[in-house]
């Protein structure tokens, strides 16, 4: 999988690129990351990239110019999908990542800044994607949840990959509870059937737990279902 990263901060992306399992991919050439700043792309002597929005208004505008001339300077890959980072867009979930991971060769991720992209870098754009509804200074932080939710299902960055099939969201419902060593600690215990052996009942027990823990979590997850 190859990513794109238009951004105007490209140290931004260096400590959590080098870092846990991410780096570790990138450096399995599992995936590869490509950091590209619009300012390289502008003509005139103070790389400019941004302007006064017309009609008026507070804040700044990314100019279409840069955007343009940088995504049209990348290789174009067989299958790509290029995203606007924006909080207009659809929310991600775990469903998203899967959905790229198996369409997808290359992601051209568009981060945007200010009051945002002049409207005619949508034409570029084939999805627009928001971490939430909330808004963040630019599109870098959403760019990074996106490439880490999108690496790790990539085969052969986690270690034993059956255990995706067991995260948060991917049948619908919250991950059961977790415990480790000691079985009892400070007063607080493992539940006794997870020490007992009895697979079936540690099974059982875990669905439960799933179920319950979305009714009282997010019981919107258990409509969809």
């Amino acid at each position: 999988m190859r990513f794109d990263i238009l951004t105007l901060f490209p140290d931004f992306f260096s400590t959590p690129l080098a870092s846990g399992l991410i780096a570790k991919a990138l450096a399995k050439q599992i995936a590869e990351v490509n950091l590209v700043n619009p300012r390289d792309f502008t003509s005139d002597r103070h790389q400019r990239v941004d302007d006064e929005p017309y009609g008026g208004g507070v804040g700044m505008v990314m100019k279409p110019e840069p955007i343009f001339a940088a995504v049209e300077s990348l290789p174009i890959l067989p299958r790509r999908e290029v995203i606007l980072l924006t909080p207009q867009g659809e929310t991600i979930k775990q469903q998203l990542f899967r959905d790229l991971v198996n369409n997808y060769d290359q992601l051209v991720l568009i981060c945007g800044n200010y009051e945002g992209v002049d409207e005619r870098v949508l034409h570029l754009v084939t999805r627009e994607i928001s971490l939430g509804d909330f808004v963040l200074t630019g599109g870098e932080i959403p760019a990074l949840a996106l490439i880490n939710g999108v690496i790790r299902l990539l085969p052969g960055t986690v270690g034993k990959a059956e255990s995706l099939a067991l995260d948060s969201f991917e049948d619908g419902l919250l991950d059961y509870p977790h415990y480790t060593r000691p079985a009892d600690f400070r007063g607080l215990k493992v539940p006794d059937v997870l020490l007992s052996g009895n697979h079936a009942e540690i099974d059982k027990w875990r669905r439960s737990q799933q179920i319950e823990r979305t009714r009282q979590r997010r019981p919107d997850l258990l409509n969809e279902l």
